[in-house]
């Protein structure tokens, strides 16, 4: 691992600075908002809310419901993962539109295009199916990019002598994805699975329940449950509510998050094996389990040995080199003229739509944009001063692992949106009201994206190098220093940035508060995001959205993407 006497000076690597891509990926964005909101114009006026029953005996069966849409969503995350990341990590040109294309998408405030997607499916499609689509979309968007991002990460810091090792073997891209690199990325793929899970779960109430106007749009479901519950003020509910979420959570923790950790304990990058490896009852029962050996040894290996001769049969080794970039034919130029031309003319109408939102409102951005701006940068520094040392604790002590883990997991899942109306009840009377309670949401609702990071990133450090350092008498500050630091950076790096964009979405959620039929706001961008949507005030809607989208790509540009760079050419491990 890099160690230099100034381990974390970055000058020598400045990331790349605003370009076409950007530019263009910007437009598009616009464009597709713009196109948003036109359908959302023609949607039905007044839409009727299905009845959420508040009764106890309907949380099982809304649990139910909420589950299925966050499996639906995480399954559409994990395969635009696996592709996105795959593809920006080994084409370059593709790198140059994606990756700036991924900082816009996780910019994008998800609760301020959910309208529009919702709106636009309620104009084409039954009411039911647009609902329930726009629902697992909504999903999808927290849970998806923090995983691409993590797993572009793994793939672009896999030792070189490793990629070597594959191209001397003749891996073809199959045999390359399965034995070199998912295993390498799978520690961070199942933290960030649990952080994306997490993710879901904290924007459940918005995506089962959405106001817009006159317009109301409700799927049962435990978030739909929770959102009624804060809107009638019924804290028994909210409670009952709650303790269902937390029983799910539970035991997804024990019957699926803990087997996989412990499982992926064998693909650790390490030469001595750790004294104390994570382990998971549920995982021992099922290895004991003749049955389960049964059923392994008849269908899944004979399954996967076919899957691996039909891609052999079909994919030609790759050698020494890395993917080919190609050159793109006609039909691609042809797709890329006329998406260049859609894109222009619908920056054309969007420009259009922005030119009627008064100069006045424009202010409000601004002054909205630098007080959200604040809020970001007090809880990512408030996030980054107790995630690192927590995360690491848990991620280098199995023992502390063990009773940490769930508790984590549990209070990360569990919606700081839920609980927030009746701590700001609490809060409005105290010095800063409803502007540190908004601190307060942004906080709990975006942490636990640089923790999970932490963990996975202690728990990746090999157990020799801990050796390494205990042989060599290495004070604590020195540990820190040359082993710990550098081993966790691109982990820090890749959960702040994650951690940055959730911010910003939770501004929408965390300026703006209704409860009991009372609506508190606060001056920010986010409040006039919501105040927007609530309204139907679509120009003003489009301008707050994408000033919060330039913001956040700007940021990302100029700040994140540098040390995304510091990350692989120094703090690789090899």
């Amino acid at each position: 691992m890099a160690q230099s006497e100034h381990i974390f000076r970055s000058e020598q690597f400045a990331g790349r600075q605003f370009g076409r891509s950007d530019a263009l990926v910007i437009l598009a964005v616009a464009t597709l908002i713009y196109g948003g909101a036109r359908l959302a114009m023609q949607a039905p006026v007044v839409v009727e809310g299905r009845d959420i029953s508040l009764a106890p005996t309907a949380l099982p069966i809304y649990a139910l419901f909420s589950v299925g849409r966050m499996l639906a969503a995480y399954a559409l995350s994990f395969l635009f993962t696996l592709v996105y990341g795959y593809i920006a990590a080994y084409n370059r040109r593709a790198e140059a539109v994606l990756m700036p294309l991924l900082d816009v998408l996780q910019s994008v405030p998800i609760l301020s295009f959910l309208p529009m997607v919702l709106l636009s499916l309620s104009a084409i499609l039954p009411e039911t199916i647009a609902v329930e689509l726009a629902s697992v979309v909504l999903i999808f968007t927290s849970q998806a990019w923090n995983m691409t991002f993590a797993w572009y990460q793994s793939l672009t810091t896999i030792p070189v002598e490793l990629r070597e090792a594959s191209g001397i073997f003749r891996f073809n891209r199959w045999l390359r994805l399965k034995t070199l690199e998912l295993p390498f990325g799978a520690n961070s793929l199942i933290w960030n699975s649990m952080m994306s899970w997490a993710g879901g779960w904290f924007f459940l109430m918005a995506a089962e329940i959405f106001t817009v106007g006159q317009r109301d749009f409700r799927l049962p479901g435990l978030g739909a449950y929770l959102s009624e519950a804060a809107a009638q003020g019924d804290r028994r509910a909210i409670l009952l509510g709650i303790g269902m979420l937390v029983l799910v959570i539970v035991m997804l923790d024990q019957f699926v998050w803990r087997p996989l950790i412990a499982w992926s304990e064998r693909f650790k990058l390490e030469m001595v094996e750790s004294d104390n490896p994570p382990t998971s009852w549920f995982l021992d029962q099922l290895r004991g389990s003749r049955l389960v050996e049964r059923g392994l040894a008849r269908f899944w290996r004979p399954l996967v040995e076919r899957v691996d001769q039909w891609f052999i049969r079909r994919l030609a080794p790759l050698g020494l080199a890395q993917m080919g970039e190609g050159q793109p034919g006609l039909p691609a130029y042809a797709l890329l003229i006329a998406v260049a031309a859609g894109v222009l003319y619908g920056a054309y109408r969007a420009a259009a739509m922005l030119l009627q939102v008064p100069l006045v409102e424009w202010g409000w951005i601004g002054v909205g944009l630098l007080a959200t701006l604040l809020r970001v940068i007090a809880a990512l520094v408030i996030t980054l001063a107790w995630t690192i040392p927590v995360g690491v604790a848990i991620g280098t002590n199995e023992r502390l692992a063990r009773w940490l883990q769930p508790v984590v997991q549990v209070a990360a899942s569990v919606p700081a949106t839920a609980l927030f109306p009746v701590v700001l009840l609490a809060l409005l009377a105290a010095p800063g009201g409803l502007a540190v309670a908004a601190l307060l949401l942004m906080l709990m609702g975006t942490q636990w994206y640089v923790l999970f990071n932490v963990i996975a990133g202690a728990a990746a450090i090999p157990q020799d190098l801990k050796y390494t350092a205990a042989l060599l008498g290495l004070g604590r500050w020195e540990r820190w220093r040359t082993l710990i630091l550098p081993a966790l950076f691109p982990f820090i790096v890749t959960g702040a940035i994650t951690a940055t964009g959730g911010a910003w979405n939770a501004s929408i959620v965390a300026e703006h508060i209704s409860y009991a039929g009372e609506s508190y706001y606060t001056i920010g961008l986010g409040s006039l995001i919501a105040r927007a949507t609530a309204d139907g005030n679509y120009p003003l809607l489009l301008a707050a959205t994408l000033s919060m989208v330039l913001a956040v790509a700007a940021l990302n540009r100029v700040f994140w993407r540098r040390l995304y760079r510091l990350a692989e050419d120094r703090f690789r491990m090899e």
